[in-house]
């Protein structure tokens, strides 16, 4: 390996940049070894490396990602892209990182991708490709292998991959950028945050295109036991962008509200209440619909997807919890941002 030198944490300025034709961003946060593979398929792009710059946010910087960003600047070619660590020291979150990124670019086309993707060679020169004057937006396809059937978690990560605006594998003009003020930084969700600037898109009349020939492939990543209790915290932002956005909320994310889930949790305190207080009929009638419902939650998570003891144990376990812990976080988003929903 190549000795490290310090990394720029501003953009190289030279008579290059006319030449530039996108800016790659890049938000990490700690997750070295998965950098280290995207910057690696970055610097393999079938592209004259003076048309593209690679800029890398870090945004929980350290030391570590810095001299990867410094090692792979030196072992880059003369002729190979620039390559850009901008360290954020806040705000924080995926937004706010990618805000950052994209103001400090220095081409008219801004390119996102994650840094737990791995672009394909041909990925900047088909999305170059298929960028003409009458396009604002590019979408990418986004590719998730399975290696056999999926839990209910991963079915949920590939479902969310093939996101409107997956920004993942994206390409706007820097001037939507600007005319949008980039990307709302009040979502750490980056499933909602991308919604979000798809609706406004929509509202601005923008120009989206989408081609399959620009390829990002995503792996999916092994997800701890109960992740999807963890993730359920992300619900609080449903209520934002609802706030933001209720005819295209209704439209396109869900057309009612989650009447299942506070059903669910009415029926498990009538029967505890009953129980407590003798009332056995009540208390068995209100428990057996808990059941159902808990059985219905169950099976649409494991419809399609794998039937190993250990997954089926995780699901039947989580869903116990889920419709509470669902309907907490929408109360606190309602709550928080002030807003009727449900």
């Amino acid at each position: 390996m190549k000795t490290s030198m310090p990394a720029s944490t501003t953009p190289p300025d030279s008579a290059a940049s006319a030449a530039l034709a996108v800016s790659v961003v890049v938000a990490t946060a700690g997750r070295v070894d998965l950098l280290d593979r995207c910057l690696d398929a970055l610097l393999r792009q079938a592209l004259d490396g003076r048309r593209y710059e690679i800029v890398v946010v870090d945004d929980a910087p350290s030391q570590r990602t810095r001299q990867l960003v410094a090692v792979w600047r030196a072992s880059a070619s003369a002729r190979g892209p620039a390559l850009v660590y901008l360290p954020n020291h806040g705000p924080h979150g995926p937004a706010a990182a990618r805000n950052r990124g994209w103001r400090m670019a220095r081409a008219p086309l801004v390119a996102f991708t994650a840094e737990d993707s791995v672009p394909a060679p041909g990925w900047l020169r088909h999305a170059l490709a298929a960028f003409d004057d009458h396009v604002d937006v590019l979408c990418g396809q986004v590719d998730t292998p399975l290696a056999g059937p999926p839990t209910a978690h991963e079915r949920e990560q590939r479902r969310r991959a093939g996101a409107a605006i997956p920004l993942a594998n994206c390409v706007f003009r820097k001037r939507v950028l600007e005319r949008l003020n980039g990307f709302d930084e009040r979502f750490r969700c980056t499933w909602r945050e991308a919604c979000d600037l798809h609706f406004r898109l929509l509202g601005m009349g923008a120009a989206i295109v989408r081609t399959p020939h620009a390829l990002v492939v995503r792996p999916l990543r092994h997800a701890p036991w109960g992740a999807a209790l963890a993730e359920l915290r992300d619900a609080a932002f449903d209520a934002l962008l609802y706030k933001k956005h209720p005819a295209l909320y209704r439209k396109n994310i869900r057309a009612t509200p989650h009447w299942e889930d506070a059903a669910t949790v009415a029926f498990l305190l009538l029967a505890l209440c009953g129980a407590a207080l003798g009332a056995r009929a009540p208390a068995l009638a209100a428990g057996a619909a808990w059941l159902a419902m808990t059985a219905l939650l169950c099976a649409r998570r494991l419809h399609g997807t794998a039937h190993s003891a250990a997954h089926v144990a995780e699901v039947l376990l989580t869903a116990v919890l889920m419709p509470p812990l669902a309907l907490y976080w929408r109360l606190a988003g309602a709550i928080r941002y002030r807003v009727r929903f449900a």
